[in-house]
């Protein structure tokens, strides 16, 4: 057990409960303050913020002649709110990254070395694939899917009553946020399938064997998270089914070999 702790040592030292207690406040300090840096800084630029979430609706909006190119709210206090969680979503974006590193100071001491060895390569994966999540949603899946609702616009039917887009600045703002994180999350595939590898929860060989039940289940999830649309959610599962491969080849490299005879 001796040679064990000298080849893999834990960089800690002990400490008394209530000096726990400190760092852990400190960490937490260091959190709230970022966080509330960056709500103010994102509040103070939330119109520019949310232009860059509403471009693609303005882009689809413009492709359309004659069409509604603004969007409308209808209670006082609804613009004021948007821009609120606007600060809000962008506080806890930018702020990410400390409150992840804070965490991480506070728990590494207590680890060993090869289990940070083991934990670093998914902290540095799970930002850049949920902001690759994202970014597919907002430059590939938003274009398609504006125009297709917008598509039903019927400003000068000869058929019956004109029917018009008003998107709310407030529900525009749910639904690409929804979408964003569901995006973002569902990105997350290959970490979560990963890390079960790593602790021989599943295998890559089961993973191979139930691929076609996985694929169902990805058309699935398209359709809870995305919008009842063909687009979107065929613009969720084709990429959930290439990160299943990808956790196929992940798995396999992670998951603890058989003992040799």
């Amino acid at each position: 057990m001796a040679t064990t702790t000298q080849e893999d040592p834990i960089h800690d030292k002990p400490m008394p409960l209530l000096d726990h207690l400190i760092e852990l406040r400190r960490r937490l300090l260091w959190c709230a303050v970022t966080f509330l840096l960056a709500f103010f800084v994102c509040y103070y630029f939330s119109q520019h913020i949310y232009g860059f979430l509403a471009q693609p609706l303005v882009n689809a909006l413009a492709s359309k002649p004659g069409g509604n190119h603004s969007l409308i709210y209808t209670q006082l206090y609804e613009a004021f709110f948007t821009y609120l969680r606007v600060a809000f979503f962008g506080a806890a974006f930018i702020s990410f990254p400390m409150i992840a590193s804070q965490l991480w100071l506070f728990v590494a001491p207590g680890l060993y070395r090869s289990e940070k060895r083991a934990i670093a390569p998914f902290l540095v994966a799970t930002p850049v694939l949920f902001v690759m999540g994202a970014a597919l949603a907002y430059y590939f899946v938003f274009p398609f899917a504006w125009r297709f609702f917008i598509s039903f616009e019927t400003p000068n039917s000869d058929a019956g009553i004109p029917i018009q887009l008003m998107p709310k600045v407030g529900e525009y703002l749910d639904l690409v946020m929804k979408l964003i994180f569901a995006f973002g999350i569902a990105f997350q595939l290959p970490v979560a399938l990963a890390l079960l590898a790593k602790v021989g929860i599943v295998s890559s060989k089961g993973l191979k064997k139930y691929r076609r039940y996985a694929y169902v289940g990805m058309f699935i999830i398209a359709a809870v998270l995305a919008p009842p649309d063909v687009i979107t959610q065929c613009g969720l599962a084709g990429p959930l089914i290439l990160l299943y491969e990808i956790s196929i080849l992940a798995a396999k490299l992670v998951e603890p070999k058989p003992p040799e005879d």
